[in-house]
């Protein structure tokens, strides 16, 4: 697990809340240098922390307002992955998940409406060596929030201060 600073951490809740925030406006929130965000942003990108930034989109505005998930019973658990391989080729499945328990896989779809979200199904039923599939309709997305758990890993990461009783400063551990 890699540690990051204070620095590190104030420049990340700043990209996570927007990331398109330009790196000089980092710099004046932070009172440093738009060259120092630069340098400690590659540095988190170089160590993998950072993989890239993403677009958000409101795919109900796009009209894609179904949301359903797929639990896929494979013949054998050796082909999960290549039903996984075959998953990757359909659009609509926009995750999917490698799965212990009642399910080899999990995947998400989204369609316009239920006749285009059971064209999509019936898509995936087609790939070799899926025993059964389960369908389970999304009524609603109530929780959908990566920052609160990436700030919580943040404060977890960046070093703890202690106050040195003797002189009254802090130090960092």
């Amino acid at each position: 697990m890699q540690k990051i600073d204070d620095i590190d951490r104030k420049i990340l809740d700043i990209l996570i809340d927007n990331t398109r925030t330009p790196f000089t406006d980092i710099a004046k929130r932070l009172l440093i240098s738009a060259g120092t965000v630069h340098v400690r942003v590659k540095k988190l990108e170089d160590s993998g922390i950072i993989k890239g930034s993403s677009l958000n989109l409101d795919y109900n505005l796009l009209g894609y307002n179904f949301v359903a998930y797929i639990g896929v019973l494979a013949d054998r658990s050796g082909q999960s992955y290549d039903i996984l391989d075959s998953l990757k080729k359909i659009p609509n499945v926009t995750v999917a998940h490698l799965m212990t328990g009642k399910y080899n896989v999990i995947c998400k779809i989204r369609a316009k409406d239920t006749k285009h979200a059971k064209d999509v199904i019936m898509e995936i039923e087609k790939i070799a060596g899926i025993q059964r599939l389960e369908s389970m309709i999304s009524l609603e997305e109530s929780i959908n929030d990566k920052k609160r758990l990436m700030k919580s890993i943040f404060t977890e990461l960046t070093p703890k201060s202690r106050v040195n009783t003797n002189k009254g400063e802090d130090r960092s551990t």
